[in-house]
């Protein structure tokens, strides 16, 4: 049986007996689109058709609708090479010019592609005219530094305009860049810089978070500083936003000011047009230990996929949308959906420094009635400590412009899903739950608005032009009802091609498990209706006394009961079992207080032990329930289970510099945590 299907204690032929959580997740109600909103959708139901009947050339009518090209392509894909595919492999196009230029030749200058709120207060509006000027002089100073064609840009900077302005100008030069998300160490800067040979670094002094200015140059300096042993870095400038007007140090020769460089600039540049297949940019998976893995993605097939989702996806009217996706540019979310699909969809949209709860828990909602936001696209952590704070607080403002609601980056809940349809939605928005990957470069499965009857829980099925699939040990679709792995078994355009430097790390990472079928490493399985339920990582997969268990599972049923905000599952050595469950919850307000005694601990820990053994089966039941204030979260908002994983195995708490506050793991282990094991 596959590892990642959940397993009770009695099966029949080989799957799973239907469980608890399962009833409740199929008990689900199903949202058909209204009437008005099918009528005006972007999507149609006959794009599944178009796709099945063909396609290629589904694929090739995208191109040429939704990106402009200098040199229009003939030849579709070449897979001769798999697994590395040439999308649109001789036509030739720039990335900035699709993403500004084309708007202001088309008379759309004057309409504001970014409102800029920062988390200070100071807001900026940018047209797309003043966009083609920021971008045309940034390209202009990098090109005064030296940067040409093909040379790498390392981009480390706060959620700023000059963020998005640094990217589109490094696609105007045709240099890829490579963003390392802000909140990294200098370590970890240090080898993502040395991996791509970058030769010039963009950063800031710093940027503002939950009401004070953090310091990001001097990661810089020290990423950048001789090391014993290490090979010197290819860096020659650093180019300095000022942000925050702190004290920064300076190397002259090296360190150039942001704005000064762009003074200088002329406002007028030429896009340097390159080839379909030409390197975008490079982004490299999370993680600080081992080498880094480098994510390689070209320019033509990564442009149409991800501007075709995010029309189709998101439904945008780019003349009366305000479209905001609240990811950070570090994270391949940023890349696609906030620099290059809306911008080559001519939105406009709302980019925002600063976390949800900053000065207040209702920063985000206050944002959307100011701006008029109509789609939102946020992650599912960020939905459940909303809940956790209360709906009071949404309730404070005007949520009537939103119109679609997405989310990403990992399974949403059904109670979280309806928390957020009912509260944010107003029970009236659709709700794509979107699955896809760095590597995947754009949406792979996701429901399409005014067309799919929305599930909550499921990203639901494939998009027209997709080819996704689970299936069991031998490559074998498994049946409606069963689990097994997600994988893709055709070519899309925007899949990475390849590992940076490393094309057998590439075939052996993504290819090896399948031969000649793309395996994205997720468990998976499908409902009697052939939706698909993303299960989590394979590595996210316990094995209690020989059963496997899913750990986004056993979140799900925690979260579904009316004491649980959220919870965050892992698996903890066991010399009986091999491994045990132990769960890491933060109660709802109003029954935080029943933990605050060890009788009311201790009764609060049976209550939900029972409750996952009747959602799911004995077996699932955790040996230890852990309540804590908080979970260990990336700034992006993803739970860190392996920082809980060493928690709960009783060991020294592993590196913590990429959370959002590493105050929370102290929090967690100084006396909240015991090593598994405790009895009935």
């Amino acid at each position: 049986m596959p590892e990642n299907v959940t397993a009770t204690e009695n099966q029949v032929d080989g799957q799973p007996e239907s469980t608890g959580l399962e009833n409740l997740l199929h008990e689900e109600r199903s949202f058909p689109p209204s009437p008005e909103f099918a009528a005006q959708a972007n999507a149609r139901p006959a794009l599944y058709e178009e796709a099945k009947a063909d396609r290629l050339a589904f694929w090739a009518r995208q191109a040429t609708e939704l990106v402009s090209w200098r040199t229009p392509f003939t030849e579709t894909l070449d897979w001769s090479n798999a697994p590395v595919a040439r999308w649109f492999g001789d036509g030739t196009l720039n990335a900035a010019y699709n993403a500004v230029d084309r708007h202001v030749e088309a008379g759309n200058g004057e309409r504001v592609a970014i409102h800029f709120e920062g988390e200070p207060g100071d807001t900026r509006t940018v047209t797309y005219a003043d966009l083609q000027r920021e971008v045309s002089r940034a390209a202009n100073a990098l090109n005064a530094l030296g940067v040409t064609t093909g040379d790498r840009v390392v981009i480390y900077l706060p959620m700023i305009v000059e963020a998005v302005v640094a990217m589109l100008a490094c696609a105007r030069i045709g240099a890829p860049h490579s963003v390392v998300f802000g909140g990294f160490s200098a370590d970890a800067l240090r080898s993502r810089i040395a991996d791509a040979e970058a030769k010039v670094v963009i950063t800031a002094d710093g940027g503002y978070r939950r009401g004070s200015a953090s310091a990001l140059k001097p990661a810089v300096d020290e990423a950048l500083a001789a090391k014993d042993g290490a090979e010197p870095t290819t860096v020659e400038h650093v180019l300095v936003v000022r942000r925050t007007e702190q004290d920064v140090e300076w190397t002259q020769g090296r360190d150039v000011w942001w704005h000064d460089a762009l003074e200088a600039a002329d406002v007028q540049h030429t896009p340097v047009w390159v080839e379909a297949e030409h390197p975008l940019f490079i982004l490299y998976t999370s993680g600080t230990t081992g080498k880094p893995k480098g994510i390689l993605h070209t320019t033509g097939g990564y442009l149409t996929q991800a501007a075709y989702t995010h029309k189709n996806v998101f439904d945008l009217k780019a003349e009366s949308d305000v479209y905001w996706c609240t990811a950070d540019i570090g994270w391949v979310t940023g890349h696609s959906y906030v620099t290059y699909g809306p911008l080559l969809n001519g939105a406009t949209q709302v980019i925002y420094e600063g976390t949800p709860d900053s000065p207040h828990q209702g920063r985000w909602w206050e944002i959307i009635e100011k701006y008029k936001v109509s789609i939102f696209y946020t992650a599912p952590t960020a939905i459940r400590a909303c809940m956790k704070w209360g709906e009071e607080i949404p309730n404070k403002f005007d949520l009537t412009s939103l119109r679609v609601l997405g989310s990403v980056g990992e399974s949403i809940n059904p109670e979280a899903w309806m928390w957020y349809r009912r509260v944010i939605g107003g029970d009236k928005a659709p709700i794509v739950d979107t699955w896809w990957q760095t590597e995947t470069g754009a949406i792979m499965i996701s429901p399409l608005p005014g067309v799919t009857a929305t599930k909550p829980g499921s990203a639901q099925v494939p998009l027209p032009g997709i080819v996704a699939d689970v299936v069991d040990d031998n490559a074998q679709p498994v049946p409606n009802g069963g689990g097994g792995y997600l994988v893709l078994s055709e070519p899309w355009p925007s899949m990475l091609r390849g590992i940076w430097g490393d094309l057998e790390r590439f075939k052996d990472t993504y290819w090896s498990r399948f031969p000649g079928i793309y395996f994205a490493g997720d468990g998976a399985k499908k409902d009697e209706d052939g939706d698909i339920w993303l299960l989590g990582r394979v590595d996210d997969v316990m094995n209690v006394s020989g059963h496997r268990l899913s750990t986004t599972e056993i979140e799900s049923a925690l979260v579904s009961n009316p004491l649980v905000a959220e919870a965050a599952v892992v698996g903890a050595t066991d010399e009986l079992t091999g491994q045990a469950v132990v769960a890491f919850v933060i109660l709802r307000g109003e029954h935080a207080a029943r933990a605050a005694d060890p009788e009311g601990a201790a009764a609060v820990e049976l209550e939900l032990r029972n409750h996952v053994a009747k959602e799911i089966g004995p077996i699932a039941k955790p040996r230890k329930i852990l309540v804590v204030p908080e979970l260990p979260k990336t700034r992006s908002g993803k739970i860190m289970r392996r920082l809980l994983r060493d928690v709960a195995e009783n060991r020294t708490v592993g590196d913590a510099t990429t959370l959002a506050d590493s105050s929370v793991m102290t929090l967690i282990a100084s006396g909240l945590a015991k090593p598994a094991g405790s009895e009935d």
